[in-house]
Order: structure tokens, then sequence, then C-alpha cells
């Protein structure tokens, strides 16, 4: 951007395989959102301050999916139920991450009146999170979506589209209207 000032922060995450450059900035706490790189776990969204941690982590980390309740899978491709109120730490590093990709995202910390729709793409390794839409428990306006994500390493593949149409199917079997 031409004329943009430099600003101090942070520019990249490393979240799995992916390096990715952010967007937007995102309200983590000041000692990690003033590094210039965060490394991110890719099955419980940790977030921490240097690739040496992250290995470590890594190498003990037990989760290879989200938590919750897988509700769909077709072949490589699931979708997991993932309560905020019963995964808090889990929905809060998600939404941290979901804003450091969107601008308008206000949502980071209240995440217990929220389900999480979490879309994952399984190899040999786990399930990595491609993206998420979350809706309120009791949404008094019948609201389908409350936000929704693909991670820009998986943007125009058709999962977006995907998360939408599941989102519909979703009220649809919950017998609402959206």
């Amino acid at each position: 951007q031409q004329g943009a000032m430099f600003e101090a922060g942070l520019k990249t995450i490393q979240f799995g395989r992916f390096e990715l450059d952010t967007w937007y900035s995102s309200p983590y706490p000041e000692e990690y959102a003033r590094l210039p790189k965060l490394y991110i776990c890719e099955f419980c969204l940790k977030y921490m301050k240097s690739a040496t941690i992250l290995r470590r982590h890594m190498a003990k980390c037990v989760w290879r999916h989200p938590p919750g309740d897988e509700i769909y899978r077709k072949g490589s491709i699931s979708v997991f139920e993932v309560d905020g109120q019963k995964n808090k730490i889990y929905c809060q590093n998600l939404c941290l991450l979901a804003k450091l990709f969107l601008d308008h995202k206000t949502l980071y910390y209240d995440v217990e009146p929220f389900l999480f729709y979490v879309m994952t793409e399984a190899d040999t390794t786990g399930c990595h999170v491609v993206g998420y839409f979350s809706k309120e428990k009791n949404s008094f306006l019948n609201y389908n979506v409350s936000c929704i994500l693909t991670l820009p390493q998986y943007m125009r593949q058709g999962f977006g589209k995907m998360l939408i149409d599941f989102s519909y199917l979703l009220t649809r079997v919950e017998e609402k209207t959206g």
C-alpha cells in the first residue's frame, strides 16, 4: 500500500505447514501481538512465541482434530460441532485466529453462547482446520450464521460455499428458518 506507515506487530503466522501473512490485527495478549510472527498449533490452536516452543509443543500435543463431536464426514472433509461453553479456550483461540483475516470481527472472548462448526481436511497427520462458522445457540432472529471464515490457504476451492450450504442444511435439520 502506497504511503502506508510501517506498523509494528504481527505480520505472519506459522499454522501447520503454512506461513500466512496476516490481513488485520487481532487482540492477542500484547506480548504476542507485538511479535512479527506468531506460531499456532494447527490442532489445539494454542499460540506461541517461537518455532522452538511450537516444536516442543507439537511433540506432546495429543490433539489431532477439534474438540467436540464430528457431525459430518465425506472423504477427507469433516465438520466438528464445538460448544463455546464446553471448549472455551479453543473457541477463543479460533476467534483470535479468525480476526487476523476478518476486518469486522468483534467477538473474541464471549464464546459461551455460541456453537462453532469447524471444517477440517484430514490426512495422515490429523484434521487440518479449513474454516468455520459460528452461530448463536439461541438466536432471537434465527440467524443461521454469526461469523464465517475460510482460512486463506483454502480460499477459492469451494470450501466457503460448502460452509454456507452446511449452515443452511443444519438450519433445515433443526427445523428453523435461516
